[in-house]
Parts: structure tokens; C-alpha cells; sequence
């Protein structure tokens, strides 16, 4: 038996959080420093990080007064108006500065771009406009020459957000002795001491949440008996949602089940596109109203979303925060103080509210110290108007029984100091744990959804982390530690990750094992001859294909119409690998990559054969959008849409990384690792060659030099001999 964590253990927990953490941020910094200082502004372009040759076209007053920017690029300097492929996210820091080019800006440092720029945040993100939240008071917004650009930093918020949380529970847990006097801090909940190991799990309580009324009739037993378990948990209980297993319908069948138990419900995710689809969801959901029968009365759903907006779905738009504000009976007081201000920078500068570009209706310059007036003007009116916001925002989010942001933006300013009942965290596989304590610290329970064997958070400190991807229990779902001579032992005390990547989902289920959990088994996505490898080694032979995909195929799609031998030749198959051994297709390097110290791997010959199959199944009736070609190098993506995006521009062309989540009716997977070293590189890690594999509905096609790949481990050894005797296998050669 285990005896609880002491104080002592969790200080020493949360000083390991606290160096990762810094460790961290001082890599990612680095980094974005090294790529600002060696990369000429065309390869930061190619690389997604940067976007040059723009103009700004209005400059409008957002939330909290922040000035919204709205880039675009003008024909004046482009070809066309539709930005290139780049990086750029809601929520990612951003500067944005005069466009330099040439060797003044490969010449010119991260620090001396601050000095000049303005930071912001992405605000939003089209095809053709990329809009910026400007904090500033300053007028140099208005300043910018008519060309610009815009470069991506490294988060520093998200940082500060995260340390100053863990802040936080050190001074709940283990109080400095010396402090004066007590400072305003979150009051600890019994939820608080069982993640950190001060005190034992609860058992669920078989008294709560019997007889339920199902609003959703489709539901399956395994759906059914997670959210039982979590409603029926009194401090914590996590999902476990295997690919295409109805993770997110269970998520909200969950969330209903709470609000009309009169629970208030914080659904967070650890990125913007997770809390969004459970969004849509509800939306959908509260729109519809009573269903039919008396027993089924949907419970009165008051969504806000706490974000800036990442989409523009009626839907969605108007369960944001912005547009309630905007839009709500108490907004119009900030409303007449927003059009002052507003009108106030026009007069100023003559650039907001309309295009930059356009001509006449200028007033003549103003001197200085009337620019100096106005702009001391402008701060008045933005305190006001934060002042008027407040109130409305305040008011929104009380009324608000569901209120959905993402782990990070949990600590925004508008709900600062609101508290729930239920925090759910989804994706929370794919999040750090400090990050998931800004939300924990608002409610006094837990409800955490992941899948354990897909990918873990992205980190780039290398402080203790492990390329050994057996430190993830597939039987489990948990991470494990050695001890002794081989042998593996589960550990229920409280002790510091060894890196980031170590997760609260799995540290928990390290710490209380299967009581604390529960797995969805029924997937609804892959063919079951696609879904058989990854259920067999990762999901405990408990992943069950429903009747509805088990034997779907290519040929069962409308747009599929009756064919000759050849094309079934192509659509039948649901597992087809084209194995390259022997043939001398050998990857290469791209050296020219500064972000990589030996370069993204490309595979020439494989991308051949990428493209002849792709160009088979098209000839067979298959619609570009519904393929997907993705590798685990960012290399060889770049190749792939040089040879297919131009002919087929809808075809979805991406990283491993990127698929993570979604799904297409056809996936080839391009593995690219060929050489005589036997060596696999990413292919090691079994989490990411899950997602691959799992992406697929009815037709998985996989090309790879089963020679070099099947040295890269038992899982992959395995996977390769599971292909050539379960797979349709063709000779790359013959292609």
C-alpha cells in the first residue's frame, strides 16, 4: 500500500513543473531567435512563419479596447490576393513591422524587431485576411509604411499564463512561511489534493446519475458506461476515446446530462479547433429546441465561447463572446463610447474604418502637440469603454451555464474570477498539465478526454525527455517507469516528470490506475481490416469496428460508379502496401532547413509512387477531397504538393502531426525512411504511426521499405509482417 504525497512531495513536483516550464520557454525563444537571425525573409515564407508585402486595410476597435488590425495582400504587390500556406494561428504572437528584404532583414535580430514592431496576438485567420489584436495605446499602428509584414514569435503568454498557475499551487499547497500577510488565492478543493496525491480517490457514487434519460438515442454501452462513470465520479474521471470512437458525441451527451442536473459546465480543449467542434455540436443541439417526447426536454443551453473568434459559422459567431457583447440590450452604452473612440482614430490618422489604400477625404496634418492631444484622448476613451465592456461582459458570462475556451484562455481576464462546478478538458492527451490547471483551479471537478496512444504535447526542450516510445503502456494507456533488472512498476505516489510530455491524463491513471478510467470501444470510422493492427497492439484487442464501417469500401461511395477489373483492382482493397525493398529508394535530405540541425528527410521515389496511386484512384471515380497524403516530414509534404497540389488543389497534402483528429475516405502514408543504416527517426515513436495508420475509412494505402522500417523496433517489426500477410502488397517497382 502507497502512502499519500507530503508536502515536500508536491513542492518538489511543482519545482520540476517550474524548471520545465522555463526550460521550455527559453527553447522555444531560441529557437524563434535562430530562425528570425539565419533565415532570409523568403525562407521564414517557406517555412510558415512569416507573411511579407502586406498592407493593412482597416484598423477597428475589439474587445477590451484593443485595436484589431486586418492585413491583406494587395494585387499592387501580389499576383493574387490568397496568402501562401503559413503557420499562422487564433491566438499565436505575432509581429508585425515594416517589410524589409534582402540581407538588412537576415541581418536583423528578434530584439531589434521588437524595438521597431508591434506585437499582437492573431485575432483571426482567412484564406485572403489575417487580422491582429493590438494591445498598445500607442498611435504606431497608424504609423506603418503602406508595406508590411508579419512574423511569428514565440508565446510568451502562454508561458506566463502557465508558470504563474503553477505559482499558484505552490503558494496553496506549500505556503511560504515568511508571507505577511494571506494573499487572495483559489480555495483548495478535495479535486486540488487527488491530483496532487494528498488525498485518495473517491469511489463513484452508484446512488448519482441512475436511470438516465438519454438525449441521444445512438448512444453505445461503452458511451453510455463513461459517462455514468463520470457523472458518478466525485472528484475526477478521465475517457479514454481510441480513434473514431465518438469521443466528442459522448462529450456532449455528458455535458447535457450536467446542465440539466442545474450544473455550470467550463468545457475547455487544448486547442481552438477541439472546443470548437464540441461548440457546434451544442449549438446545434440548443437550436433545435424540444425533442420529440415528453421525456425528452433538451435543458436550456446558454453558450458563450471565450475566444477570439476562429470561425465565421453563423452558428458559432453568435456564441462568442465578442458578438454577445456587441450585440446584448446592455451593450449599448459601450457601444456609443466604441463608435467615439473609433471616430476619434480616424480623425487622427484617416486610416480606420476604411481602406487604406483608398484616396481623398484626408484632413490636413495635424501638428505635433495636436497628435499628442488626441492620442491622450484615445486612452481616456479606451479606459472608458474597458470600463463599459466589463460590466456587459460580466453579465454575459454569469447568465452563461456553459461557457467554452481553450486551457489557455480559461485565464482570460473575462472570466477571471468566475467558478464551475465541472471543468472538462478534451484533447487533454495533446495538452501540457500546466496548462489544464488554469481551468482546474475554477472548479471543484475534473472530466479529462484523450487518447494516451496518439501524440502528446509538441515540446522542444529535450531536458529529460525520452525517444523511447515504450514508455507508453499500450495495455494501459500509461506512461511506466523501470525499476530493477527490467522489471515494470506502476507508481501511485506523487513524483516530478521526468519531461512535458508526461501528461495529468496519464500521470493520473499512473497514480490510481483503471478505477480513475474509462475506454470507448466501438469506433465508427475504419474499415475493420484498418482498425485490426492498431486495436490488436494499442487497444488492448477492445476496439470494435460498428456494423455500419466494418466492411464499407471505396466502391460503396456514391461518386463510385460501376467500374472495370482494373479500377476494382484499385477500390477494393481496404489495406494496400506498396513495399520498396530492395530497390534502392533512398530518402534524402533537405539541408536548407535552419530549423533542423540535420535537415527534413524527402523521399523521391516514394512520392512517385504516391502520385501514380493517387492519379488510379481518381481515374476510378474517387474525388481529390476526399484523399489525404500524409507523411511525418515536412520535407516530403513540400514535394508531394510540388508533383499533386497544382493538378488537384483540393487534395489535402500534411504532416502526421496535422491529421491528428480528422479523418478522409482514402490515406496513403508515405513512411519515407530508406537507407542503409536501418535507421527510422520519427517512425519510432508508435504514438505518431498511430495517427497515421487511424485516419483512413475505407482505404489505407501505406508505401515504405519494409527493410529499413522493420528495424526500428518490435512495434514496427510487427506492423511490417502484419502488412505483408494482411495487406493487398504490390511491387513499388511496378507502379
Amino acid at each position: 500500500m502507497t502512502s499519500l504525497a507530503s508536502e515536500k512531495d508536491v513542492e518538489s513536483f511543482l519545482a520540476r513543473q517550474t524548471k520545465l516550464l522555463a526550460q521550455e520557454r527559453a527553447a522555444e525563444v531560441e529557437q524563434t531567435t535562430l530562425l528570425l537571425t539565419k533565415c532570409s525573409h523568403q525562407l521564414l515564407e517557406k517555412k510558415g512563419l512569416a507573411l511579407g508585402g502586406l498592407s493593412i486595410a482597416r484598423v477597428n476597435i475589439g474587445l477590451g479596447g484593443q485595436s484589431l488590425v486586418e492585413l491583406e495582400r494587395p494585387l499592387a504587390h501580389h499576383v493574387s490576393i490568397t496568402f501562401p500556406p503559413h503557420l499562422f494561428r487564433t491566438g499565436d504572437i505575432a509581429l508585425l513591422e515594416p517589410h524589409m528584404s534582402g540581407t538588412k532583414a537576415a541581418k536583423k535580430t528578434q530584439s531589434d524587431a521588437e524595438e521597431k514592431g508591434i506585437e499582437g496576438v492573431i485575432y483571426s485567420v482567412s484564406d485572403t485576411r489575417i487580422v491582429l489584436a493590438v494591445e498598445s495605446e500607442s498611435e504606431a499602428v497608424h504609423d506603418l509604411p503602406d508595406k508590411c509584414r508579419i512574423v511569428k514569435l514565440a508565446n510568451s503568454a502562454t508561458h506566463d499564463r502557465m508558470e504563474k498557475t503553477i505559482n499558484t499551487l505552490r503558494k496553496m499547497f506549500c505556503p511560504p512561511s515568511d508571507l505577511d500577510a494571506p494573499m487572495r488565492l483559489p480555495q483548495i478543493q478535495p479535486l486540488h489534493r487527488v491530483l496532487l496525491g494528498t488525498q485518495e480517490l473517491g469511489k463513484p457514487d452508484s446512488t448519482i446519475a441512475t436511470n438516465l434519460t438519454w438525449f441521444n438515442d445512438s448512444l453505445n454501452a461503452s458511451q453510455k458506461a463513461a459517462i455514468t462513470f463520470a457523472l458518478q465520479s466525485p472528484e475526477v474521471a478521465c475517457i479514454w476515446g481510441p480513434p473514431g470512437t465518438g469521443k466528442t458525441t459522448a462529450l456532449v451527451e455528458l455535458i447535457l446530462q450536467m446542465v440539466s442536473q442545474d450544473l455550470r459546465v467550463l468545457v475547455c480543449g487544448a486547442s481552438n479547433l477541439s472546443v470548437d467542434n464540441i461548440l457546434e455540436r451544442l449549438s446545434v443541439i440548443s437550436s433545435q429546441g424540444e425533442n420529440q417526447g415528453a421525456e425528452k426536454i433538451i435543458p436550456k443551453l446558454q453558450l458563450t465561447r471565450v475566444s477570439h473568434p476562429a470561425r465565421t459559422l453563423p452558428s458559432l459567431l453568435r456564441a462568442t463572446l465578442d458578438y454577445k457583447a456587441f450585440h446584448s440590450d446592455e451593450a449599448e452604452l459601450a457601444r456609443d463610447c466604441k463608435n467615439e473612440l473609433e471616430a476619434k482614430i480616424a480623425s487622427l490618422t484617416g486610416k480606420a474604418g476604411a481602406s487604406k489604400g483608398a484616396k481623398g477625404g484626408r484632413k490636413p496634418r495635424l501638428t505635433k502637440e495636436e497628435r499628442k492631444k488626441g492620442w491622450d484622448d484615445v486612452k481616456q476613451l479606451r479606459k472608458e469603454y474597458r470600463k463599459r465592456e466589463t460590466g456587459v461582459v460580466t453579465s454575459i458570462v454569469r447568465k452563461s451555464n456553459v461557457v467554452l475556451a481553450t486551457c489557455h484562455s480559461a485565464g482570460a481576464r473575462q472570466i477571471i474570477n468566475e467558478r464551475f462546478d465541472v471543468v472538462i478538458i478534451d484533447e487533454a492527451t495533446q495538452a501540457l498539465e500546466a496548462v489544464c490547471w488554469v481551468p482546474i483551479l475554477k472548479a471543484k471537478k475534473l472530466v479529462l478526454a484523450g487518447d494516451p496512444m496518439q501524440l502528446p504535447p509538441t515540446i522542444l526542450s529535450r531536458d529529460g525527455d525520452s525517444d523511447d516510445d515504450d514508455d507508453v503502456d499500450s495495455k494501459t494507456g500509461s506512461q511506466i517507469s523501470q525499476q530493477g533488472d527490467g522489471e515494470v512498476k506502476a507508481s501511485s505516489r506523487l513524483k516530478p516528470p521526468q519531461s512535458l510530455s508526461t501528461t495529468l491524463f496519464v500521470r493520473l491513471e499512473k497514480m490510481y490506475g483503471p478505477p480513475v478510467k474509462r475506454m470507448l470501444e466501438v469506433q465508427y470510422r475504419m474499415n475493420t481490416s484498418i482498425a485490426a493492427y492498431p486495436s490488436m497492439k494499442l487497444y488492448q484487442a477492445k476496439l470494435v469496428s460498428h456494423k455500419s464501417v466494418a466492411s464499407h469500401l471505396l466502391t460503396d461511395l456514391p461518386n463510385v460508379t460501376e467500374k472495370d477489373e482494373i479500377d476494382a483492382d484499385v477500390l477494393s482493397p481496404p489495406l494496400v502496401f506498396f513495399d520498396t525493398a530492395g530497390l534502392d529508394f533512398f530518402e534524402k535530405v533537405d539541408s536548407s532547413d535552419p530549423g533542423n540541425d540535420e535537415g527534413s528527410k524527402y523521399n523521391e521515389n516514394e512520392a512517385e509512387v504516391v502520385s501514380g496511386w493517387v492519379r488510379k484512384l481518381i481515374l476510378g471515380g474517387i474525388l481529390p477531397d476526399q484523399i489525404a497524403l500524409i507523411t511525418p516530414y515536412q520535407a516530403q509534404v513540400r514535394l508531394l504538393a510540388s508533383l499533386l497540389r497544382p493538378e488537384f488543389p483540393e487534395m489535402e497534402i500534411g504532416t502526421v502531426d496535422g491529421m491528428q483528429g480528422r479523418e478522409k475516405e482514402v490515406v496513403i502514408l508515405s513512411l519515407v525512411r530508406s537507407n542503409n543504416k536501418r535507421e527510422v527517426g520519427f517512425l519510432k515513436d508508435k504514438r505518431r504511426l498511430n495517427v497515421g495508420m487511424t485516419r483512413a475509412k475505407r482505404q489505407l494505402c501505406v508505401v515504405g521499405d519494409s527493410d529499413t522500417v522493420k528495424n526500428g523496433g518490435p512495434f514496427l517489426s510487427q506492423w511490417m509482417s502484419w502488412l505483408e500477410a494482411e495487406a493487398d502488397v504490390r511491387y513499388a517497382g511496378d507502379n
